[in-house]
């Protein structure tokens, strides 16, 4: 899959979950063991500006503190301001990953100097992952499309505990990706 057909499938995946949260839902949690479905919105919202702020030339440690403002700050947004701010910043995001020469750029991303391509595919699977996360903590159907997932997901442990060694290449694709992701369904 064309990597940005594989980010607008994923923003939809995250987008069609985070309108399905109802108002006593914000406070569940989540596989994120850490986070409520609150946490993980936030989570998104960040990660969105984020790379938006990356791709237009940020150091990492700036990009580290306007994260820490951004966490703050997006904390404390109503229900329908947070799903706003997760529209409001894919668009910026798809907008500035979409630019002319950004997929080659080297962006200094948190876990270091990384290929503007690899930033898209670490948005890919950011959005893929929490969208399952947050359908798994509401209750909805959780079968995410995760097949834009498979060339970006490694067990290093970025995106959860990495595989559990128990599921074989028969499985279904969801579930061989969500047990390298650490997810287990």
């Amino acid at each position: 899959m064309e990597p940005f057909a594989a980010l607008d499938r994923a923003r939809a995946e995250a987008e069609r979950r985070l309108d399905a949260v109802g108002p006593d839902q914000w406070s569940l949690p989540t596989p994120c063991t850490e986070w409520t479905v609150r946490d993980v919105a936030r989570h998104l919202v960040v990660g969105n500006k984020m790379a938006a702020l990356l791709v237009s030339g940020a150091s990492r440690d700036d990009t580290l503190a306007q994260i820490r403002v951004w966490h703050h700050a997006d904390g404390t947004l109503a229900p329908d301001a947070l799903v706003a701010a997760f529209r409001t910043s894919a668009d910026a995001q798809a907008a500035a990953l979409g630019r002319p020469g950004v997929l080659e750029l080297t962006v200094h991303h948190p876990v270091g100097d990384i290929p503007g391509a690899q930033l898209l595919r670490f948005r890919v699977g950011d959005m893929t992952l929490h969208a399952w996360d947050l359908a798994r903590a509401i209750g909805a159907d959780d079968h995410t499309s995760m097949a834009p997932m498979a060339p970006f997901i490694s067990p290093l442990g970025m995106f959860g505990s990495g595989p559990s060694g128990e599921v074989d290449e028969s499985a279904p694709a969801q579930v061989r990706l969500l047990d390298l992701s650490g997810r287990r369904s």
